[in-house]
């Protein structure tokens, strides 16, 4: 989760100055650097933005999560990636476009909000904080369960609080120093696994000599290369599509950075090798190696390879890199959800308290929104696992798709707009426009309506529409009620007022 998302002259969200006023008692200062035009600091480093970029679609669920999409599909998991992995490339151009065009913090929200109506913007930007926070939780619990098992003394609740607090602080503190800790969570991640699918590779190829080559018995074998038939690549694809959700945070980071637009344009440019290298290549080689229906695959892939090439304290190595991609997450979105939250303040769409920033150049008050709804959550995963936790999960579980198709639409408009009034402004531009864009909204639409119909996963997409619906009808009255900010007006932005 991915982990999976800015900038010149229209980064103002769509227009307008938001406040920048220092929020007393938080934490930050000290922090020198060029002030984005929204008001936040441009604190991130070209290699920041760039491990940011490639680090963003590795999540822990691709160490750990994977097993079960390998045990719906089998080697076919493989298709289900390539596909999911294409919606994914298509989606981050079309993004990428946009956010090329005219970087904001609020990314596709804000972008939604300006080419289909500020109802849109409301609801997606809000739906995707709502999994971000969400996600805090889901994310503590996993590397207090890890830190446990390593000191037991500790109660897992207390590792949970730790970890939670460490995180809040380096957000807190300053862009840079979130972006310093994400540069090295996202550098073990990408080192791991390009040791993994190198390792497994010469493995495959029956490397150091006096080993056989491995050859194809595991992907033809055990009941051929789709054991379970055709549809479940589809099956396989409702348990890794939402891995790729994370993808998108490098476009909000951007608008932290000194030279937004080429941040933005090199990050889409490289997601294809991206999820080819890191998501087809490992899982090729864990398919290859061993059979797709061994138990230790389903448990955890990349221990149960490590272990039967004889590699020592596989597990534990495992554990640290696991580990590592759960801080990256939590940092990540945490990160995430208060930039959406700021954004969402600067459109007049949440408390305009969202749109301070302290003196580090940071939006202390939507960091503190965001964190404190992702304790709570956290109490409710040891209090109310099977049930208010899981409803979270399950009402938060389809957002990426919502998300995904929202941006499709927003395209679709913003791109005739930038074409008639800005056109020197695509520096990125969507392939095969709009054939390409309409072909993305029917597989995204086909996935949603097998989702409906799929018994595995019909209750989180309907639950996820549920919150969708509510957090749509809260918009439309807030939206009579409530005045539009100068920010969310945006007439010198492209794509205003299509």
């Amino acid at each position: 989760m991915h982990m999976g998302a800015h900038l010149p002259p229209s980064s103002q969200g769509a227009g307008g100055t938001p406040t920048t006023t220092a929020v007393p008692g938080d934490l930050g200062g000290g922090v020198t650097g060029a002030q984005s035009q929204d008001g936040l600091q441009a604190g991130l480093k070209n290699r920041h933005l760039s491990m940011i970029a490639i680090g963003g679609v590795i999540g822990a669920g691709l160490f750990v999560g994977s097993g079960a999409g390998i045990a719906a599909a089998g080697p076919g998991i493989l298709l289900s990636y390539a596909l999911t992995g294409l919606l994914v490339v298509l989606v981050m151009r079309m993004l990428g476009e946009m956010a090329a065009a005219s970087p904001t913090s609020g990314s596709f929200s804000a972008y939604a909000d300006r080419a289909l109506g500020r109802w849109a913007g409301f609801t997606i930007g809000w739906l995707y904080w709502f999994f971000w926070s969400v996600v805090l939780a889901v994310e503590a619990t996993a590397a207090a369960s890890i830190l446990t098992g390593w000191v037991p003394a500790v109660p897992q609740w207390a590792w949970a609080l730790l970890v939670m607090i460490v995180l809040t602080g380096t957000n807190l503190i300053s862009v840079g120093s979130f972006g310093e800790f994400e540069f090295w969570f996202a550098g073990i991640k990408v080192v791991a696994i390009v040791v993994f699918i190198v390792v497994g590779a010469l493995a495959i190829f029956g490397l150091p000599p006096g080993d056989a080559p491995v050859g194809t018995e595991n992907l033809t074998g055990h009941g051929g290369f789709l054991p379970h038939g055709p549809g479940a690549i589809l099956s396989g694809m409702l348990l890794v599509v939402f891995s790729f959700m994370g993808s998108e945070i490098v476009t909000l980071a951007a608008s932290e950075a000194p030279n937004p637009v080429q941040a933005v344009r090199k990050a889409v440019n490289s997601v294809i090798w991206r999820i080819a290298l890191f998501y087809l290549g490992s899982i090729a080689v864990i398919v290859t190696l061993l059979p797709w229906n061994a138990k230790a695959v389903e448990k955890s892939p990349y221990v149960a390879v490590l272990e039967s090439l004889d590699i020592p304290y596989a597990g534990t190595v495992m554990d640290v890199v696991v580990l590592t991609a759960v801080l990256s997450c939590l940092n990540s979105g945490l990160y995430t959800a208060s930039r959406m939250a700021f954004s969402l303040g600067q459109r007049g769409d949440a408390p305009k308290s969202f749109a301070t920033v302290n003196k580090g150049g940071v939006p202390a008050v939507a960091i503190w929104a965001s964190v404190t709804f992702g304790f709570v959550a956290t109490i409710f995963s040891y209090t109310s696992k099977d049930t208010i936790f899981q409803f979270l999960l399950n009402s938060s579980g389809a957002v990426a798709l919502f998300v995904w198709l929202v941006i499709c639409f927003s395209q679709l408009r913003m791109r005739r707009t930038i074409e008639r009034e800005t056109p020197e402004r695509l520096t990125v531009r969507m392939w095969l426009y709009p054939w390409l864009t309409y072909a993305t909204i029917a597989l995204i639409v086909f996935v949603i309506g097998y989702m409906f119909y799929n018994p595995d996963g019909r209750q989180q997409m309907v639950l996820s529409v549920v919150a969708a619906v509510v957090v749509l009808a809260v918009g439309l009255v807030l939206d009579r009620r409530r005045p539009r900010t100068a920010v969310a007006d945006g007439a010198d932005a492209p794509g205003a007022g299509v």
